[in-house]
């Protein structure tokens, strides 16, 4: 199984996004990026395809060519990147689930993921629009009781409005699931740097 993905460093090694094992192979042979190894050291394709040879196969990832093998890397560093693109967090059911911790924002129970639906508190049938402020986990259960009412003309009620999530806090839940350790210095580095929103 091929590695879900390859954390990307600015120039001035904070983490700024996520790419695929593809994208980090490009970069690499373009010479827009450089492999990190856990000691700080970074390498460029070919010293890295280089060492490649000498590595273990045990508890590594290589992709193959008819010439040679290399390490999936697991962090890679931008060679002459200069701005931070902006960290968006896309609106997917995936980061819903994230943001809301697949819990049920009304009765706070963690049913099996099967159970849960997403819910716009304002519903879209009133004109509820399908954006980050008015959807919520819901388990099956509250989501008939609510039904196509607004919140206050139920008993229900929600432990806190929900909002956009920052995007730190999505790479550290993928971070988490993934288990990359590889990643956690850097992704704590931007978790302590990163513009608090009001």
């Amino acid at each position: 199984m091929i590695a879900n993905g390859v954390l990307v460093l600015n120039r001035n090694w904070t983490a700024i996004h996520v790419t695929s094992v593809q994208r980090a192979i490009t970069l690499l042979v373009q010479d827009l990026a450089q492999v990190v190894d856990d000691n700080y050291r970074t390498y460029d394709f070919n010293s890295w395809r280089e060492l490649s040879a000498y590595v273990d196969t045990e508890g590594n990832q290589f992709i193959h060519s008819p010439s040679f093998r290399m390490v999936i890397p697991e962090v890679i560093l931008l060679t002459s990147y200069h701005r931070v693109p902006p960290r968006a967090v896309k609106f997917n059911r995936r980061n819903i689930y994230i943001r809301d911790g697949y819990k049920c924002q009304y009765c706070g129970r963690k049913p099996p993921r099967e159970e849960l639906t997403i819910d716009h508190v304002v519903p879209r049938s009133r004109g509820g629009r399908s954006e980050w402020e008015n959807v919520v986990l819901a388990c099956q259960s509250c989501n008939a009781k609510k039904g196509n009412r607004l919140l206050q003309d139920t008993p229900m009620q929600l432990p806190r409005a929900p909002k956009k999530p920052n995007w730190i806090s999505i790479v550290r839940h993928t971070l988490k699931a993934q288990s990359r350790p590889a990643w956690q210095r850097y992704v704590d580095m931007a978790y302590w740097n990163v513009d608090l929103e009001e």
